[in-house]
């Protein structure tokens, strides 16, 4: 397992589970034993948690895995035809199976100086620099700007939220919910400019396309990723936006891969997808280790994707794919009192949905119908439920 994080980790346990007692090796980059990633924009900025809370599983428990782990390096290559691959400190690790769950890093920008948050370094970095007055620019409004911009507030600071689309999260959540989440950050003083783009970091904050300074104590980016993928040039697997792969994880025979890292066919939509999110990242690599093992019996990795977000008072969960959705319609609750649930459309079929603030009963029933293949006419034809473009 090329990974050392949610994926890679719970790819070893699924091995050991069933039955697997050969060599399992467990590759990590960072020096830090698996821990959780989603806490690092919200309790542990935030300073609730502390980093001890965030470790996946304890000593005790790794130890029982009987793993050779190895903490502190990366994969540099891969050489299918020796079946090895070459690490940073020039090792060279033999494998019959091979995991693939390297994930991503952040994009940056131009200039010195920025903070991103990938890693527990860097959300501690970050943190050390947050509190009442300090001035803070986020960069990009997605999921991990829009919540470490959320903490901040909370923390005292004054934010500035730069945004280059008109309304943030639109391309994924569509607008009429990216309006209701960025009314919430107007209203909890966030200044939310949209429609406007930075160019470089520079001395003070950061600088805009039509030359303007905003100023700022912190620059955090949040502007996306890019999936680990260098290391397997030249080796002959399919790289585009990830390591590509069919129905059951496997990018080629005894190579698999999992996590945020993993380009794969979802057969549930019909689509090849790339899913930042926890929970994808554990079910996949549950489903890599069982086909990696059992090839002959694999079955198509075909979940129904889930994610969640805090901000403020709202929590926000959505199952499915809803990019290319081709309308929204609130199937409950209120958008006023920010208290409702949207079902998403592609074609005839009901494809996402996504409640804030919301008991998790309420959306749990949209899981099963996105899991069955509802028609969007059977969940939510209904003419007087309002339907938004």
């Amino acid at each position: 397992m090329v990974g050392a994080s949610a994926a890679g980790l719970a790819a070893a346990e699924t091995l050991r589970r069933d039955g697997f007692d050969g060599r399992i090796t467990l590759l990590g980059d960072e020096p830090h034993s698996p821990y959780d990633r989603p806490p690092l924009s919200k309790q542990l900025l935030a300073s609730q948690w502390e980093p001890d809370r965030l470790t996946l599983r304890s000593p005790g428990d790794l130890s029982a895995l009987g793993l050779d782990l190895r903490l502190g390096v990366s994969a540099t290559g891969l050489d299918r035809h020796a079946r090895t691959v070459r690490l940073s400190d020039g090792a060279h690790v033999p494998y019959d199976g091979l995991i693939v769950a390297t994930g991503v890093r952040p994009r940056r920008l131009r200039g010195q100086g920025a903070h991103v948050l990938r890693t527990l370094d860097d959300a501690l970095a970050l943190r050390s620099r947050l509190g009442p007055g300090r001035r803070l620019v986020v960069v990009g409004a997605g999921f991990l700007g829009a919540e470490s911009a959320a903490v901040a507030r909370g923390l005292g600071c004054q934010v500035t939220l730069l945004e280059p689309a008109p309304v943030p999260l639109a391309h994924a959540l569509g607008e009429p919910v990216g309006r209701v989440l960025s009314q919430a950050h107007l209203e909890h003083g966030v200044d939310l400019r949209t429609g406007v783009t930075v160019t470089a970091v520079t001395d003070g904050g950061v600088r805009l396309a039509d030359g303007e300074l905003v100023r700022a104590d912190e620059v955090l980016v949040a502007i996306g990723s890019v999936p680990n993928t260098e290391w397997l040039e030249g080796s002959g697997l399919t790289l585009s936006d990830g390591l590509v792969c069919d129905e059951y994880s496997a990018a080629a025979p005894d190579v698999y891969a999992a996590g945020d890292v993993a380009r794969w066919h979802n057969p549930l939509f019909g689509v090849s997808m790339r899913v930042e999110h926890r929970a994808n990242a554990a079910e996949q690599g549950m489903a890599a280790a069982r086909n990696l093992l059992h090839p002959q019996a694999g079955r198509p990795f075909a979940p129904v994707p889930y994610f969640w977000s805090d901000q403020y008072d709202m929590k926000i969960q959505a199952y499915g794919h809803l990019r290319g959705h081709d309308a929204i319609a609130i199937v409950d609750g209120d958008v006023g009192e920010r208290r409702f649930v949207a079902a998403y459309r592609a074609g005839d079929r009901l494809t996402g949905a996504l409640s804030v603030g919301m008991p998790p009963k309420t959306v749990r029933r949209w899981r099963q119908a996105i899991a069955a293949g509802a028609r969007w006419h059977d969940m939510a034809g209904d003419a007087r439920i309002p339907v938004l473009p």
